[in-house]
């Protein structure tokens, strides 16, 4: 029995030439048009998300340096004078009516800086500042302290106040108390106490960050080009070698987000109970030999030794009460602000509406204040008292894939922004045995003669020109081990 064409009925011709028998017929309803044509087909990518990368704040703000150990320590100094906050006064005792001060009463007795330490002596005088709004400082002298007498609470001083017999009705909500000075009689005996400088150590400990790329030899061989342009400036044509490159850019990525968002790891909490004695050989969590600890990131070391600005509107009263409390800290004049588009668009708003120029405040910056040349609704920088503000927008905390988010998501918005000071800081580092100068904001990554654990890349497996195993394909491995030094936190600001 002969066979019949079944496709269209067609009869293929030995030559390139139009018969009767060789066309497609599209009037029977049997083909479609495309059958004709083979697929149109875009080598090049479409960017888009556009840059999708988000590393380079710590790049921007710091710096980074090596170092040999499994943790890195410094040392920070202490206030020059004496205060102490939250303290409560006594009803007036004795014939002399004096009051009977309990120093920073309601603060914890021990704390990452050690216990509270009386160092108030006899004929030192002090300042008692209410905490109610509107009342009146009080001067005293100091007759006795629990310093020298132990008749006395350890915490307790004796103080006589200047202009009245004693503080007849103490404040409920408590007083803040510091040294100004000191008073002694003529032929009287020296100060009976000296006062040792007490330093505050810190320290934090490298993670190991670690990603992979594989790729198999049979898909090495199936070629397919893609046109690219990377974050990273190359462009031009890949292979199989585009998702090893998105790999890494997504890795160096993780090099900045891990150490912005580290945490260490509290014990009996999930993360440390995920390691048992029996995988790890260890029961102290603590122990810098166990498996996992975490890292203290930025994010968590402002929290915990820096200031959070709860409630941030960009309002000029916001930055007047950032300026307060700049002040009773390091007064670092030129500070960096990194903020999302909310805050930076407030902020936008809040200084044109201070501006002179233009109608409704608005400001042609560009161009000298020029209306006919140019409208710019963007400030970069500003001065207030005496600080100055370099405003930038952080792209990770815009970017959807991390605390960014889109409309109606609540992802990131407990933080909208950070005030990084500029310059340096002097610390004392227990390493080298001496004050050095460091950014405020610092890397620390493992490095010796023998490894570099700043950013290593090695391929295994038997692909790609690497022949380390019989596995048939091609491994790209990365890792860093490296921490965040925070040095100064007290001069850092949450924006929440």
């Amino acid at each position: 029995m002969p066979i019949t064409p079944q496709f269209g009925s067609l009869i293929p011709s030995q030559a390139q030439q139009i018969t009767s028998d060789n066309y497609l017929s599209f009037t029977d309803g049997a083909n479609d048009f495309a059958q004709q044509y083979l697929p149109e087909i875009y080598e090049a990518e479409v960017e888009r998300y556009g840059n999708r990368t988000l590393s380079g704040f710590l790049r921007m703000v710091g710096a980074e340096l090596p170092m040999t150990s499994d943790q890195v320590v410094w040392s920070e100094q202490n206030r020059l004078h004496i205060s102490y906050d939250d303290c409560t006064v006594a009803a007036p005792v004795g014939p002399a009516l004096f009051n009977v001060v309990t120093l920073d009463s309601t603060a914890a007795p021990a704390g990452p800086a050690g216990p509270i330490n009386n160092v108030i002596t006899p004929n030192m005088t002090v300042v008692l500042l209410p905490k109610t709004a509107g009342a009146d400082a009080i001067k005293c002298f100091v007759g006795n302290s629990g310093a020298v007498d132990p008749l006395l609470g350890a915490l307790d001083i004796e103080v006589y106040p200047y202009s009245a017999n004693a503080i007849a009705a103490p404040d409920p909500n408590g007083y803040k108390v510091f040294v100004y000075g000191s008073e002694f009689p003529k032929g009287s005996q020296g100060v009976q106490e000296n006062i040792e400088p007490t330093f505050t150590q810190f320290n934090n400990k490298p993670v190991i960050i670690r990603d992979r790329y594989v790729v198999s030899g049979s898909d090495t061989a199936q070629i397919g080009w893609v046109e690219i342009s990377t974050e990273d400036g190359a462009s031009g044509y890949l292979w199989y070698l585009k998702a090893e490159g998105e790999t890494r850019l997504r890795f160096e990525d993780y090099l900045e987000m891990a150490l912005v968002e580290g945490e260490r790891v509290d014990v009996n909490t999930p993360a440390s109970a995920f390691w048992t004695e029996a995988q790890t050989g260890l029961s102290d969590f603590n122990n810098l030999n166990a498996a996992i600890l975490g890292t203290q990131g930025l994010f968590s070391a402002i929290e915990e030794r820096g200031n959070v600005f709860a409630g941030f509107t960009g309002a000029l009263a916001d930055f007047n009460e950032i300026l307060e409390n700049l002040d009773s800290q390091g007064a670092i004049e030129e500070n960096m602000l990194f903020m999302n588009r909310a805050n930076e668009i407030a902020v936008d708003t809040m200084l044109a509406s201070q501006n002179s120029y233009g109608m409704g405040g608005t400001s042609y910056g560009v161009f000298e204040n020029s209306e006919e040349m140019a409208l710019n609704l963007q400030f970069t920088g500003f001065r207030r008292g005496s600080y100055d503000f370099y405003k930038t927008s952080w792209k990770y905390l815009n970017d959807a894939s991390t605390r960014g988010g889109s409309t109606g998501y609540t992802v990131g918005s407990d933080i909208g922004g950070v005030l990084v000071p500029a310059g340096t800081s002097t610390v004392y580092d227990q390493i080298l045995g001496t004050n050095v100068r460091r950014p405020f904001l610092h890397v620390r990554y493992r490095a010796s003669q023998t490894d570099d654990r700043r950013m290593k890349s090695w391929i295994t497996g038997s692909v790609g020109g690497a022949y380390t195993s019989d596995l048939d394909a091609m491994e790209v491995h990365f890792l860093s081990e490296r921490c965040l030094c925070v040095q100064a936190a007290n001069n850092f600001v949450l924006l929440s």
